[in-house]
């Protein structure tokens, strides 16, 4: 049985009953445990199984609870564990119709396939167990997205668990990696690029990170951060939105082009009413404009700003010098 349905009854079972179920209680009757439940046998690996689900279900946010047998205290064989459905289920002025229902399960389904599947389980296994329903048909055309890059999963862990975390990072024009300790505040994606928001622990303040600018495997630190406030990540989206629509561009493109076709049709790009080869273009990193640009070659050309033109000819420079 795959995990999350041994999970999904195991919190069925505690959420039935009203006193709880020891330990010999679920392994025996909860769908998962029972088939390799021995009742006169060595039951260890069940019992390490049971702890572990513990964890992942704790880690996943549902409420777990232990109680101590008022005549046995102390007594961990007679421990009994419940989740309070008071605290479990949603707010009585809150519903789902079968059709919003149908929308959380694909969009968790996403998610998924994705790395964000600790998040993903958590909105499954609190919808199923609440005994919603769904317009099932749809669910078989549900959407695959996946994070490429290789930091998103160990990042978004330690998001989770508030944990300070290190890793190498090549900042454009540098040649070599820096090493830096942050604490991580919200991945945001911006431009159809994915970011860490997060505040350097050495350099003080919050930065931005390209995650695949990050060289190195991300190493989770012994050190916790409080959390964050929850508007944090919209302030940086916020903040992000606001340099984009201050930085501009004038581009010419040779018509008919790579260039031209998809620089046209860059969000916020305007054509010129005069010429139809010269675009307005919004940018937020002048570094990763110029990579972009840079990879067009002889198919665009920054008029304005210098600043602009200065960083996708150096680039070019370094292209023809690399192939001789």
């Amino acid at each position: 049985m795959p995990a999350e349905e041994r999970l999904f009854s195991l919190v069925l079972a505690l959420l039935a009953s009203d006193n709880g179920l020891t330990k010999s209680e679920i392994l025996s009757t909860v769908q998962g445990y029972r088939q390799r439940y021995a009742r006169s046998g060595d039951n260890a690996n069940l019992e390490r199984q049971f702890e572990r689900d513990k964890d992942d279900i704790r880690e996943l946010g549902v409420p777990l609870e232990t109680l101590e047998s008022p005549t046995d205290p102390g007594n961990n064989q007679n421990l009994r564990y419940r989740i309070p459905r008071g605290d479990y289920e949603l707010p009585t002025d809150i519903s789902f119709s079968p059709e919003e229902t149908t929308l959380l399960n694909l969009a968790a389904m996403v998610w998924r396939e994705g790395s964000l599947s600790g998040e993903s389980r958590r909105a499954i296994l609190k919808l199923r167990s609440l005994g919603v329903t769904s317009t099932e048909p749809v669910l078989g055309y549900a959407p695959r997205l996946r994070v490429r890059d290789a930091a998103f999963a160990p990042l978004s862990s330690a998001l989770e668990k508030r944990v300070i975390v290190k890793f190498a990072y090549l900042k454009p024009g540098e040649k070599d990696a820096r090493t830096r300790t942050v604490a991580p505040i919200a991945l945001i994606q911006q431009q159809g690029r994915w970011m860490l928001h997060a505040e350097d622990q050495d350099a003080g303040g919050t930065r931005n990170f390209l995650l695949r600018r990050i060289v190195s495997p991300i190493t989770a630190t012994s050190k916790h951060f409080e959390p964050f406030p929850a508007d944090a990540a919209q302030l940086a989206l916020d903040e992000l939105e606001r340099i984009w629509h201050e930085r501009t561009a004038v581009v010419e493109v040779e018509q008919g082009s790579d260039a031209a076709t998809r620089l046209q049709k860059r969000p916020g790009t305007t054509v010129s009413d005069t010429d139809p080869t010269t675009l307005l273009l919004h940018y937020t990193d002048i570094n990763l404009f110029a990579d972009e640009l840079a990879g067009f070659g002889p198919e665009a050309l920054v008029r304005t700003p210098p600043e602009l033109r200065d960083a996708v000819r150096s680039r070019l420079e370094v292209t023809a010098a690399d192939h001789g």
